[in-house]
Formats: C-alpha cells, structure tokens, sequence
C-alpha cells in the first residue's frame, strides 16, 4: 500500500487510478471519472458485478442473491463493496456516456407536491438561480438526509425539461423519508441532494427493438428515458409494460396513453396483477414479465430496459434469460427497500 491507497487497474481498457484506504471499487472509481455498472450501491441488485483478476479484496456486506458463492468462487465480486487489501486488476465494463458528466451536492426547494395516486407522491424541485443540473435520462439522485444518511429517487423528467427536477415518491409506511414527505413535507421546504447517479440509461449505438418494463414507480426513470427518446427523435421501435397492483395505481396512465397517439413507435401495454372489482379491467392481468415474455417468445433481438422492485427484475431476469435476450442487453434498475425509503 502506498501512502494514499492501492492501486486499481480495469481490464480491458487498462485505465488505472488509486484507492483510498477503506474506499470501495466503486468510488474510488467515480471519483477518478470512470464510470463501472452500478444501481443500488449497497449490495443488493448485483449491478456492479464484475471479476477480481489479481489482488485481494474486503468482500463487504451484501445480499446472497446479488454475489452467489459460486459466483465469489469463480472470481466475481461487488464492485459497490468490494475495498482492495492490495493493488488489484479488475475485470469490469466501463460505461462511457456518463463519464464526462460531473456529480454534485446541491441544495434545491420543493416548489410543487402532488398526490398522483393515494401512495404515491410527485415532487417538483428548484435549483437555486442560474443552476442547472446536467443528467442522462433514466439516472437518479441522493436526497441527504441531516444525520447523513441517504435516500436514493430517480428524476422522472428528461434533460431538456431540466427548469423543475421531477421525482415520483412512493409512501412506505413507517419509511422515515417517505413518513416526512406524505405528512410533513410543505412546498417550499428545502432539500439538498447528490447526482446526478447511475447507469440506467438508454443506448444509443443501435437500433434494436425497446422493451421497457416498469413496475410501480419504476415507471419515473422509464418516463424520462422515454420523454428524452421523444424529443430526440428516436426512431427505433419502442414498448412499455407497466406492471402495478389495481387500476389506481396506474398514476400516469393517461400520459402513456397520449404517447400512443403521438407517436407511431411507441407502443403501451399495461398490466394489473391484482385488479379491484371496482376497476372493471378488461385489460392484461398477471405479472409483467409474463405479459412481455408472452407477446415476445424470441427476445434474442430486443434491448430490455427493466425498472421496478427487486422480485420484478429477478423474475425478468430469469425469464428473459429463457427467451434468449443476451445478458448484455438488459439494463435495469432495481428500486431496492433502502433505494425507496
């Protein structure tokens, strides 16, 4: 170890940069301006999965489903966890969109509350004057709590609409941040908040086929991917499954609905699991995956962009995994509980 950490080098691309003592893989890698996969960042989702070629490395904590012990024994580790105990080579893909982009600490004002739904909460926020946040569509930001902890939401508004900071909140009951936000929280009030972060993002490189799937308020990230497509331009075929509960938690359906009118290739498929009789749904029911994996039986030539809790994206996984979608085309973000609190 040298004076102010160990070394880390990324193969393939061979880019090299020093950890600090007790810093993860991860950011010590953010802070040097190299962007490694990565969603939920406390070992839950498997994002940031990658393999540890030389050198040893502090495992950290994190969940059985995001690093198997196979997975550990056969060289991979969680890059979100992971601190080096000696200068290491890693195996990892880097994500170049978002390299350039800086992170900040920013304080903003809630200039808006409205209730979408009974458990689901839209905020609009306020940079100071003359600040503008820069972001990818589909990215997230840290709302920072006074005792230092975080609570992690993504922007639901698109890059070009960046004047108010849109975030789609569910209440989870006896969730410290989301009690506040349902009971406390007035406009006006002030925030501060870290971003922008993640990788969830949409490609560009290709023209495949979009498959978007979005569970409960894993819809925000997607209607931000999708607002950003639009403006652009974006020509390549493009749908949404919308998984949720009843008919009322639907929160924006009729916005979906308008974008099926607006544009000839975005098509919108919701779907309910548990439909209330008062609902009268005469529409797809079931889990969300099945209704993809059911239209789509050969998945091989889609891109598949999954966002939602962690049973929708490990069933997603699985299933679209069966129906030959390639590994490398499913991007997801997996809202794990302390993601959403």
């Amino acid at each position: 170890m040298t004076d102010v950490g160990f070394k880390v080098r990324i193969e393939p691309s061979g880019h090299e940069f020093t950890a600090q003592n007790k810093e993860t893989i991860l950011e010590a890698a953010l802070r040097h301006g190299y962007t490694l996969p990565y969603s939920c960042r406390n070992g839950s989702c498997g994002t940031c999965k990658g393999r540890l070629l030389t050198g040893e490395i502090d495992y950290g904590v994190y969940e059985d489903k995001a690093l198997t012990e196979e997975e550990r024994r056969a060289g991979k580790a969680l890059f979100c966890q992971a601190v080096p105990l000696t200068d290491v080579v890693i195996e990892a893909r880097e994500i170049h969109t978002a390299k350039d982009i800086v992170i900040r600490t920013l304080p903003c004002r809630v200039v808006k509350m409205e209730k979408a739904a009974h458990d689901v909460m839209v905020l609009s926020l306020k940079l100071p004057q003359n600040q503008r946040l820069q972001f990818l569509a589909g990215q997230y930001i840290d709302i920072l709590l006074r005792d230092g902890q975080r609570r992690s939401f993504s922007l639901a508004s698109a890059p070009h609409a960046d004047e108010l900071l849109q975030l789609h909140i569910r209440h989870v009951p006896g969730g410290r941040f989301t009690d506040h936000v349902f009971s406390k929280m007035k406009e006006k009030d002030l925030l501060r908040f870290r971003g922008p972060l993640g990788i969830f993002f949409l490609r560009e490189e290709t023209d495949l086929p979009i498959i978007m799937v979005a569970g409960g308020t894993g819809f925000a990230p997607i209607k931000a991917i999708l607002e950003d497509a639009f403006a652009k331009g974006v020509t390549r075929p493009m749908h949404l499954y919308w998984g949720v509960r009843a008919r009322r938690d639907l929160y924006m359906h009729d916005l979906a609905q308008s974008w099926t009118r607006e544009h000839a290739n975005f098509r919108y498929t919701p779907v309910l699991s548990e439909p209330l009789p008062e609902d009268r749904w005469t529409g797809r029911t079931g889990w969300v995956h099945e209704a993809v994996v059911a239209d789509n039986p050969d998945l091989g030539g889609y891109e598949i962009y999954a966002s939602g809790p962690p049973p929708m994206i490990e069933a997603g996984k699985r299933a679209f995994k069966e129906r030959g979608l390639p590994e490398d085309r499913l991007y997801y973000d997996s809202f794990e509980f302390a993601h959403a609190l």
